[in-house]
């Protein structure tokens, strides 16, 4: 029985980010809407292979498969939606598949072309993953957390038995305002301000709701003394510095009430190393050149386009 919307954590994902759909869309650009359907219909029955976004989801179900041995009645678990622009006539293609893998996906949206922004407001939507960056972009401004995936370069084995999401800090989890300082008067300016300004909360960033709402549902497991074998682990791998600006991050996070598992200073260090180590099922960054760092080393990453380092990608 799936939960009702406003009880629920909503994720919507796209087709072509839930399922590899490279060569459709190739042919979709290079062919057409009609061939692109006609190829969907005669390739029904062959099983799509996974996307981007395909083992976050298959996690995300192992978490609501435990939370359903604790608590068997309660609705505050994870609902995934298929939000996607395809038209109706490739829905029996994604079915197929969604069912091969025993995907437990019953909320389609397929808006036929139109742009999904609308529906996702209409579906309560906590969290959106699409492979279109410009859909991601639209979601962004109407204030939905949402992130562009991209594929890992390499083939890694992600946990079966715990979902693990990992965060950069600014402009994702809290806002792009200590970032403006760094990119706009330098670092040696933002590190005093960081120091200043230690006991002063950060603003919250468009990820923070995602965070806090891993936060809800990892405290289900620990009230039935479950810590350890809590199925969710989440990190923050910042490029920040521990000693010189850690401690307003730390304390940020501290006055929202939320507990983060790991936190990692990198001092401008590559995040892709650290990434391997943790084999997170998706990792969050606002900028690309860590999305790239990531997922040249194997890392599922999705770009959040949010704050002060869009403008300089877009200009670079």
């Amino acid at each position: 029985r799936q939960p009702k919307p406003q009880n629920a954590i909503t994720v919507a994902v796209s087709s072509r980010a839930l399922f590899d759909l490279v060569e459709e869309q190739r042919i979709y650009q290079e062919q057409g809407l009609e061939k692109y359907v006609e190829y969907q219909q005669n390739n029904e029955n062959v099983t799509l292979k996974p996307g981007p976004a395909f083992y976050f989801v298959k996690a995300l179900e192992h978490v609501n498969a435990k939370l359903l041995e604790l608590y068997p009645d309660d609705e505050e678990r994870f609902d995934i939606v298929l939000m996607t622009n395809n038209h109706a006539q490739v829905g029996v293609r994604l079915i197929n598949s969604i069912n091969h893998y025993g995907l437990t996906i019953e909320r389609f949206c397929m808006t036929g072309g139109q742009s999904p922004i609308g529906y996702l407001t209409a579906y309560l939507t906590n969290l959106y993953l699409s492979a279109d960056s410009e859909k991601v972009q639209e979601a962004i401004e109407a204030g939905i957390a949402s992130a562009t995936m991209f594929t890992a370069n390499k083939d890694v084995s992600y946990s079966d038995t715990q979902l693990r999401v990992a965060f950069d800090g600014d402009a994702v989890i809290f806002s792009d305002e200590s970032e403006q300082i760094v990119k706009e008067q330098g670092l040696d300016r933002f590190f005093e301000h960081e120091q200043l300004n230690e006991n002063k909360p950060l603003a919250q960033g468009p990820l923070k709701g995602f965070l806090e709402d891993l936060g809800k549902i990892q405290k289900k497991f620990y009230a039935k003394n479950e810590r350890l074998n809590c199925p969710i682990r989440t990190y923050l791998v910042t490029a920040r510095s521990a000693a010189s600006s850690g401690a307003r991050v730390l304390k940020t996070l501290r006055s929202w009430g939320l507990e983060i598992d790991e936190a990692l200073f990198l001092a401008g260090a590559p995040k892709g190393p650290v990434l391997v180590k943790i084999r997170p099922h998706i990792f969050f960054d606002d900028q690309m050149f860590h999305v790239e760092g990531a997922q040249k080393l194997g890392t599922i990453a999705a770009h959040v386009p949010y704050g002060i380092a869009q403008k300089y990608h877009k200009s670079s």
